[in-house]
């Protein structure tokens, strides 16, 4: 009996290594972006939550641009992570002299922001998506195409790494802020200490 048991376990953990039939996909659906700016080897194009199954090019071209403008906001959010810990201008943020280096960093800073400072933020953010500030005049970089699809390329990698920074900037930050010290650091940039000298 006892050998009979082990048999049968033998065949069931060897049918677990058995070749099986893969569900053929269609070559049309892999490869219709797989030539798209931001493609690059050893991966290629890379969706795995099947985001771009079955949409139009038109569809994709929204998605990314959507994910240009987030990795433009994330870059921006990075420095605007880092650079208050390195430099403080030192203007009073509202009438009655809350100056900006009494603004803590990080999340702390969403509730020491008070109602004024966060019109001065909104209304700048405003007035920068009304009238297009920062953007080339003609709208479009004067480049050869080589060069050009090369840069639009180091700007999505570039957005996509800040996302990852920015989302690890809010744990730590977080992290922080729940339990005081847990790393040890006084700093949020631990790696580069000759910037608080």
């Amino acid at each position: 009996m006892l050998k009979l048991a082990v048999l049968a376990t033998a065949a069931a953990s060897a049918a677990a290594f058995a070749p099986v039939p893969v569900a053929k996909t269609s070559a049309t659906a892999l490869n219709a972006f797989e030539n798209e700016i931001g493609a690059l080897p050893p991966v290629g194009f890379w969706d795995p939550a099947g985001l771009s199954d079955g949409i139009s090019q038109e569809k994709f071209d929204e998605y990314r641009l959507a994910e240009l403008k987030h990795g433009r906001v994330a870059q921006l959010a990075v420095l605007g992570y880092i650079a208050p810990e390195t430099y403080r201008f030192g203007y009073d943020l509202t009438p009655d002299g809350l100056s900006t280096n009494d603004i803590p960093n990080g999340i702390a800073a969403i509730n020491a922001i008070p109602f004024l400072g966060w019109v001065q933020i909104v209304a700048f953010v405003g007035c920068v998506e009304t009238y297009g500030w920062f953007t080339s005049p003609t709208g479009v970089l004067d480049l050869p195409a080589d060069i050009l699809a090369k840069r639009q390329t180091a700007e999505l990698q570039h957005g996509r790494l800040a996302m990852l920074a920015f989302l690890e900037l809010i744990r730590h930050d977080s992290q922080n802020l729940a339990v005081p010290g847990f790393d040890g650091y006084d700093n949020l940039i631990t790696g580069l200490p000759f910037i608080y000298n």
